[in-house]
């Protein structure tokens, strides 16, 4: 995304092809793809073109346009190649176009109900998003635990690096790497932001470990009995 020069501008100040771009989220078995691969696990090609609905041969041609177009990385193991999303950053875009795209018709009580679990819980690339993810960023801001520092990145305030350390996590390893910290990502089920970054993805990897949270298929996650409970004793330090 391109941020506009302030006063007089003297050349284009944005040069990036974005229909280049575009037209690879466009394609119904691409988009299939990209959303299948949005929790950030890596899946071979047969499983991303029976989650596409397109054969073998379709599936390679779809995803040697993603790769080459910078989407989709490829990890080679041995004799199988497994394909994952380029970065988080590809994983915001399809949340953001989410937000923006009508709701799909003629969805079966079974989809509806999948949709409806989204909601309440899932992964956005690495992070927890949906209702809880909402909630989450909700809570840290009003136990001060979290500041604002431009309006949609975010900070530790000194309650907040306690209760981080009280997971366990490694603040100085989550700064030194280059990826954004705490940013709002705007969630496409709530139509308001929850956290995405290193600090968010590194919190719900805590939660998924301890068993506060668990995965379901595909990007869903489950709140386990006495999630909420955990969450307020973590905030308040009971």
């Amino acid at each position: 995304m391109c941020v506009p020069h302030a006063g007089p501008v003297t050349e284009k100040p944005c040069d990036a092809d974005l229909a280049a771009v575009a037209v690879l989220f466009g394609d119904p078995a691409r988009a299939a793809m990209l959303v299948a691969l949005s929790d950030g696990r890596a899946l071979p090609a047969g499983e991303l073109a029976r989650r596409a609905s397109v054969s073998p041969a379709t599936a390679t041609t779809h995803l040697r346009r993603l790769v080459d177009g910078g989407l989709v990385q490829v990890t080679v193991q041995g004799r199988h190649r497994y394909h994952q999303l380029a970065g988080p950053e590809v994983a915001a875009v399809l949340e953001a176009l989410a937000h923006l795209a009508p709701v799909a018709p003629g969805k079966s009580l079974r989809q509806h109900r999948e949709v409806t679990a989204l909601a309440e819980a899932r992964t956005c690339y690495d992070h927890l998003a949906g209702r809880r993810g909402v909630q989450l960023r909700d809570r840290l801001l009003a136990a001060g635990a979290l500041q604002t520092t431009d309006g949609r990145d975010h900070s530790l305030t000194g309650h907040g690096k306690t209760l981080i350390a009280d997971l366990d996590i490694d603040l100085d390893k989550l700064r030194s790497g280059r990826r954004i910290f705490a940013r709002s990502c705007l969630d496409w089920t709530q139509r308001r932001p929850h956290l995405a970054g290193a600090l968010p993805a590194a919190v719900t990897s805590t939660f998924l470990a301890r068993g506060w949270l668990e995965r379901r298929a595909g990007r869903g996650l489950r709140v386990a009995p006495g999630y909420d409970q955990k969450l307020d004793g973590w905030l308040t330090g009971t």
